[in-house]
């Protein structure tokens, strides 16, 4: 049984390294890509010898191409976690035209770019499961995170018109809405603002905050053949927030 092979993007650190550590733990080689080369190094010496570094800047949108061709000379690419993003807490009235373009280019039109590349490969192949992060952001509005709200929201649209378009060539096309997720981040956060922190978890039904393996179990399961009959869909991994009351 030849190896599984797998790219996430921003697979250094948070959710990213969840996952890639999930994917790496049954043996899935995995290619991690991110910026910094220390840290992605570092991230792929935890993991262990299935994690392999690439250091990339997604923004740079014209070497995609290249990046994802030189990876599936090595191994054809079985399953993609586009992971990586960043967000902007501002007022709406503050967000100029500038840092809106950077949330998008580096959160959408890299996902487009890199999905493009890597299709290439899977439909070669004629099999493939792509899994895209989106946030709770797009399932609701939350103050302050317009730009970032915006391009979570496009990941989604994209997800379904991706999974209809590619479905006859055997590519799977899925994501994952993380909810409110215990990350070093996340809990520097709360921990700060008591207030918020009750919002969040009185409007959550269950009533604590997710650990980082939730996500990498749900986008484990997408990339299986466990959810082969399975594409075009939004699976929030959010403890019920996303309904809760």
């Amino acid at each position: 049984m030849s190896t599984k092979a797998a790219i996430v993007t921003g697979g250094n650190s948070g959710l990213g390294f969840a996952t890639a550590k999930k994917l790496c733990d049954n043996g899935i080689k995995t290619y991690i890509i991110g910026r910094s080369k220390e840290k992605t190094e570092d991230a792929c010496k935890e993991i262990g010898p299935n994690a392999i570094p690439v250091i990339f800047d997604l923004n740079d949108l014209a070497g995609i191409p290249a990046m994802i061709e030189n990876i599936a000379k090595e191994n054809p690419i079985d399953i993609l976690v586009n992971n990586a993003g960043i967000n902007l807490k501002k007022e709406f009235l503050d967000v100029t035209d500038e840092d809106f373009l950077s949330i998008i280019h580096t959160n959408l039109l890299s996902v487009f770019a890199v999905s493009k590349a890597v299709v290439k490969n899977m439909k070669e192949n004629g099999t493939g499961s792509i899994i895209n992060i989106s946030s709770m952001a797009s399932q609701y509005g939350i103050p302050k995170v317009i730009a970032y709200s915006a391009s979570k929201g496009a990941i989604e649209s994209m997800t379904r018109a991706m999974a209809v378009e590619l479905a006859p060539f055997g590519v799977r096309v899925n994501c994952v809405a993380p909810g409110f997720i215990k990350t070093k981040m996340s809990s520097t956060a709360l921990d700060n603002d008591p207030e918020r922190k009750n919002k969040v978890l009185g409007r959550t039904p269950m009533g604590f905050l997710g650990e980082p393996s939730d996500i990498a179990d749900a986008v484990y399961y997408f990339a299986l053949s466990e959810s082969k009959y399975t594409t075009g869909t939004v699976l929030p991994v959010d403890g019920g927030n996303s309904i809760g009351f």
